[in-house]
């Protein structure tokens, strides 16, 4: 059963009432044409009571904002970034988090294990999947919405115990409340990738001078897909980035023309994306970091070599490789020749010297 909550009075109430710990969560939120997610609703197993909020009626989230910020009760959430996301549209913000996903990977019962399949193995209880893709916004949500959504945080604290107990007897709490607490910092983060060129593998051997107008028109897209609440796509694709800074469109109207099916990309925003494919370059928009190049058969050694290290760190450590290490990491590490931030922690110490080794020979 769940108990619909629509009051900020009634939430409050209910929470007033209750101690401090933990509190399992979700939410439940539509991205479809924006570039924001919108929150639809939120789930919460509060000491066995499931509560659905309704953040349409309620601004806010009224009183679970500030529970949620205080030191004492952190969230236990599954696959939890767009969730952080989500929540921070409305000013929300964690204090704390247990992600059982990352738990679970940790744990060694496998990398980006689902709600309904780690429920499964751990507590042997089967969950519809029927309602994911539901319209959420719409009201009233369906007895079947309701159910589904209710669901999702039914086994949560039951997955946060046996986790916790799991991580405590292989020493490894520290390493998921470390991951969890960079995940909360990335999902915090209100601005865009500042080097997103680095990402058209295809523009690798591009001179600088081009490498940096396709960043320009990247920044450009990212800045105003977010003032525009559009999707980026929507807005300028991969493909037409690249397009427009080898074949620059010399007019508005081959522009409009060649921009055809994109479907936020009207009036004024057309006339701000010539203004940027055709302007100079100023000098300090050439101070960028390039792409790397793609891997010759000496790096495809190298970065082979390195993948063996961590694999055979994974295979001692029974973790996933893909959680221990990201080949993108691999790469930045090879290419810029600096250690990657997202090996720093707990990871350096397991890697360094067998990813320097392999580095150096």
């Amino acid at each position: 059963m769940y108990l619909w909550i629509d009051r900020g009075d009634e939430l409050a109430e209910l929470l007033s009432g209750a101690r401090a710990g933990p509190l399992a969560l979700d939410t439940e939120f539509m991205r479809v044409d924006t570039y924001y997610p919108a929150l639809a609703l939120v789930q919460m197993n509060l000491h066995g009571r499931v509560l659905l909020l309704d953040p349409l009626a309620v601004a806010g989230l009224g009183a679970l904002a500030p529970r949620l910020a205080a030191d004492g009760s952190p969230a236990v959430m599954h696959s939890a970034s767009e969730d952080i996301e989500a929540l921070g549209t409305v000013g929300v913000e964690l204090a704390g988090l247990f992600d059982t996903q990352t738990a679970a990977a940790m744990a060694g019962l496998g990398l980006g294990l689902s709600y309904q399949k780690l429920v499964a193995a751990l507590c042997g209880v089967d969950l519809p999947k029927a309602e994911t893709r539901s319209d959420w916004l719409q009201r009233p949500l369906s007895p079947q919405q309701l159910e589904y959504a209710a669901q999702d945080v039914v086994h949560l604290p039951a997955l946060h115990t046996q986790l916790g107990e799991k991580l405590d007897r292989l020493g490894r709490s520290a390493w998921h409340a470390e991951d969890c607490a960079r995940m909360l910092e990335r999902s915090r983060a209100r601005e865009g990738d500042p080097q997103p060129q680095r990402g058209i593998k295809s523009a690798a051997e591009w001179p600088l001078e081009q490498q940096a107008r396709l960043r320009r028109l990247l920044c450009w897209r990212d800045a105003t897909a977010r003032s525009a609440n559009k999707p980026r796509p929507w807005l300028l694709d991969d493909a037409r980035a690249v397009e427009f800074v080898l074949n620059p469109p010399r007019s508005s109207e081959e522009l409009y023309e060649r921009s055809r099916g994109l479907r936020a990309l009207r009036g004024p925003l057309r006339t701000a994306l010539l203004e940027e494919i055709q302007r100079p370059l100023l000098p300090e928009e050439l101070d960028i970091a390039p792409i790397p190049p793609l891997p010759g058969p000496k790096e495809k050694r190298t970065l082979a070599a390195m993948k063996d290290a961590v694999a055979r760190v994974a295979a001692e450590l029974d973790l996933p490789e893909g959680l221990l290490c990201a080949r993108r990491h691999l790469e930045s590490l090879l290419f810029d020749k600096s250690w990657p931030t997202a090996l720093e922690g707990w990871r350096k110490p397991l890697l360094h010297d067998a990813l320097m080794a392999a580095l150096g020979d």
